[in-house]
Parts: C-alpha cells; structure tokens; sequence
C-alpha cells in the first residue's frame, strides 16, 4: 500500500508545522485539513497557503475562505477545449451586474438553468446566437455553447486575481515545500517507511517530523538557544 504524506511548511523559517500520512492516492481534498491544521499551530487569525494544481478544489478553496485562510492555489490546464484549439471559458468573461458572460463574438450568454454535480450547484448559461455565430468553428461543435458557473465561483475568481497579482507564489512554493521533501527523502533512503500500516507509518512519519523541525531550530537559535527555549516550554 502506498502512503501520501502531506505537510505544511512556514516560508520564513521552514519549519513543518503541520503533517499527516494518508493512504489516498492524490491531494485533491487535502487543502483545507491541512492549512486549518497549519493554522490553528501557528495561533494565527488569518493565513495564506500556496498549493501546487494537485490541490485545485472549489469546495476545498471555499473551506479554507471560510475559515479566514487565503489560498492561492493555480488551476489546472485540463480543459478539452484547449487541446482542440477552441475557446476556453477562460475567453468568456463574467458580468456580475447583469449575472451573464460576454462571448469571445460579443454576444450575452444568458442564465439557462440550475444542474447539480459532485454536490456542486452549477449555474448553466448559453447565448441564443450560437447557430448562426461567424465564430462557432472556434467555439463548441454543439448548437449552443454552455457555460456552468459554480455558485461560489467569485470565491475561485478572487483567488485567481491574487494569483494574477503575486506571480512569483509557485517559486516561493517551490522553494519552501520541495527543499522540506528532498531532505526527508533523503534522510529516510529509498524505502521511506521502514513499518507498515497506516497508525505505525504515521508515528514513523511523526518522528521524522520531529527530527527534522529540531535540527532547524538548532541551526536557526544554536544548541544552546534551543536548549533554553525547550526547558522554558517545558516549565
């Protein structure tokens, strides 16, 4: 069986402040756990957490708004579109005021109707010209083009202009989380976990969380500021 360790780590002194070992096979609804995890640690009110696309989740980015986290957190390059040369949703533009999307031909797509989708409430929304559209072999071989709008997509279209407005949160990613991997990797050999199980691997984990938060302190304060500060916590 194979283990999925997630951790967060603190970009100004890159110390783990928050991990778990889990034996589901990808990060897609780690986000939030985690980063109210690395939050309540750290005794913040609120927080910014960067995650790579391995993370991109609606109700998991809404969870960590809702619990005062901002998230930054890039989207996916999935889309069929894209890969077909077509238009993406990403070239039709929102119009809060009027709760339509302005095509790429400048025609309205209008609020159609309500669907449901992996508990998601998505807002459906088509413009009438399609048929008769000089752009629609760039757009959709479907009659009409649809559009689906989450109902707390605003929340994902914020997070999207703090990505717009910092472009340099993946390198500080990068820099932070992978640096925090590598040594562990490094330190526990080709075979990572030397126990099986999921309850033995995550005290094993927990150890070498331990081990690795120490020597940074020690490397941060010096042996003897780290020694004085474990006593003071300790008293």
């Amino acid at each position: 069986m194979g283990y999925n360790v997630q951790t967060a780590v603190d970009t100004k002194h890159h110390l783990i402040v928050a991990h778990e070992v889990t034996n589901v096979g990808n990060d897609h609804g780690q986000l939030s756990r985690m980063a109210i995890s690395a939050k309540n640690a750290m005794g913040k009110a609120r927080l910014k957490v960067v995650a790579d696309r391995g993370y991109y989740s609606g109700p998991e980015i809404r969870a960590c708004d809702l619990g005062n986290i901002s998230a930054y957190v890039p989207k996916p390059l999935t889309s069929a579109s894209r890969k077909k040369g077509l238009f993406t949703k990403a070239d039709f533009v929102y119009e809060s005021g009027s709760d339509v999307y302005r095509c790429p031909a400048d025609e309205r797509a209008i609020h159609r109707f309500n669907t449901v989708e992996h508990d998601m409430t998505l807002r459906v929304y088509w413009p009438s010209a399609c048929p008769r559209c000089h752009l629609k072999d760039r757009c959709s071989p479907s009659d009409y083009r649809r559009i689906r709008r989450w109902e707390h997509e605003n929340i994902l279209e914020s997070m999207q202009r703090r990505l717009d407005r910092k472009p340099d949160a993946m390198t500080i990613r990068r820099s932070t989380v992978e640096h925090v991997f590598g040594t562990l990797k490094h330190w526990m050999g080709p075979a990572h976990f030397l126990t099986r199980t999921l309850g033995r691997v995550s005290t094993e984990m927990s150890l070498q969380v331990l081990a690795y938060n120490l020597k940074r302190v020690i490397n941060l304060l010096g042996v003897a500021e780290t020694m004085k500060a474990m006593k003071m916590a300790g008293s």
